[in-house]
């Protein structure tokens, strides 16, 4: 098991490239993912690290160097992909309510394909016809996943092919001869039942002997990481022990062997991730003592968009009295991280660190309030490698045209 970076090391960073921070650590990313492997090792199974969770072009180098597959969200992904030098053959796009054009560029580039409308899988059986094998993205309307904004299944998300539209599907692919290489279904995220999957399986036996040519299925991701202490996660080992025995039992009708394929994001990077901000202010009220620290929602708003818990401490005071606090941003809205939480006693200028913050933390930040995105760095067999600047006053004019 890798070591987590102690407080000491995260505080040498803070005051070495300024907070707030962003920090991964490399070999935690490493040992997610042989943890997987080994799970899943004598069996027919190979992960896309689904790389919309931290894109940093350094992390996509360094997860392509472990053998680890991609997947990808937009066109763009596919191109960082690529840079980073996955081969074209190990990096899969899944569309999602795009504009054909993007899914003829994914095609030029040669990579996997999900096609998740059956108006863009006309488009492409017109165009493409059986010349290029392409997956089907369905959705299973199976509700699974820790919040509803991360539940991609179910019978009310826009995500993916309708199974109850399998005939419109199968209509398509005898229309165009459809080469139809794989079936993709993506439940949610934070998902700790493997029950879920064997769901989603049971309802893909019941299309697999209608695609002749099909190669791979495809069960999507969202594993659960412990963001608490006693966190339930999900338990890997009996995962592949689940879809080993329900393939067992499932033998594909046409005799070829189907690859199975998951999509771990968060899984891979998330305990990777450190957060380290700084206390401005100290506010003490009726209804609460505030610790605004120097950064919000702009740079991480998981806590705010999902209700999501990460725990905070206090590094540069671990023996102080523990007391209750709510740590809040400085920017110009409500951007509360905790509210009333037990730390340790913090004072102005402490450093707080948030952990499990590798995954959709810097990736989804902004410049709201005219803010600087944070510094990211990455320590890798114990050096801190600077991976992206902090943003100066020339970066919020970049793109603007003055007239």
């Amino acid at each position: 098991m890798s070591q987590q970076l102690t407080p000491e090391y995260l505080i040498n960073l803070g005051q070495q490239f300024g907070t707030p921070l962003y920090v991964y650590h490399a070999e935690k990313i490493r040992e997610q993912y042989q943890r997987l492997t080994t799970a899943f090792q004598g069996s027919n199974t190979v992960f896309f690290y689904a790389c919309k969770a931290l894109t940093n072009i350094n992390i996509l180098k360094y997860v392509c160097g472990l053998g680890a597959n991609v997947d990808c969200s937009s066109i763009n992904e596919v191109r960082l992909a690529l840079h980073a030098g996955f081969p074209k053959e190990r990096i899969l796009y899944t569309s999602n309510g795009i504009a054909f054009d993007e899914i003829a560029e994914a095609k030029d580039l040669g990579v996997i394909i999900n096609i998740d409308s059956l108006s863009n899988l006309e488009k492409f059986g017109n165009k493409y016809g059986h010349s290029y094998p392409v997956g089907i993205r369905l959705r299973p309307n199976i509700m699974a996943g820790g919040n509803l904004k991360i539940s991609t299944g179910h019978d009310k998300s826009k995500f993916g092919i309708p199974v109850d539209q399998a005939d419109q599907i199968l209509q398509l692919v005898d229309k165009y001869n459809l080469h139809i290489a794989d079936l993709h279904i993506h439940t949610g995220s934070e998902i700790k039942d493997v029950d879920v999957f064997v769901k989603g399986i049971e309802i893909l036996f019941d299309l697999i002997p209608k695609f002749k040519e099909l190669k791979f299925i495809d069960l999507g991701g969202g594993f659960k990481v412990p963001y608490k202490e006693g966190d339930a996660e999900t338990n890997i080992s009996l995962l592949a022990k689940t879809v080993a025995d329900a393939f067992a039992n499932h033998p594909n009708p046409g005799g070829r062997p189907l690859q199975v394929w998951f999509e771990p994001g968060k899984f891979l990077v998330s305990e990777c991730g450190y957060f380290i901000t700084k206390v401005n202010v100290l506010k003490d009220t009726a209804a609460a003592t505030f610790v605004s620290v120097d950064s919000g929602f702009n740079h991480l708003i998981r806590p705010m968009f999902y209700d999501a818990y990460h725990r905070i401490e206090n590094i540069s005071n671990p023996n102080g009295t523990p007391k209750r606090y709510s740590v809040v941003g400085n920017i110009c809205e409500t951007d509360t991280f905790a509210w009333d939480r037990t730390i340790n006693e913090v004072r102005e200028g402490d450093y707080l660190v948030f952990y499990n913050a590798g995954a959709y933390g810097f990736e989804m930040s902004s410049n709201f309030n005219s803010r600087y995105k944070p510094a990211e760095v990455l320590v890798s067999g114990g050096q801190a490698h600077l991976i992206r600047r902090r943003d100066r006053f020339e970066d919020l004019l970049r793109n603007q045209i003055e007239l």
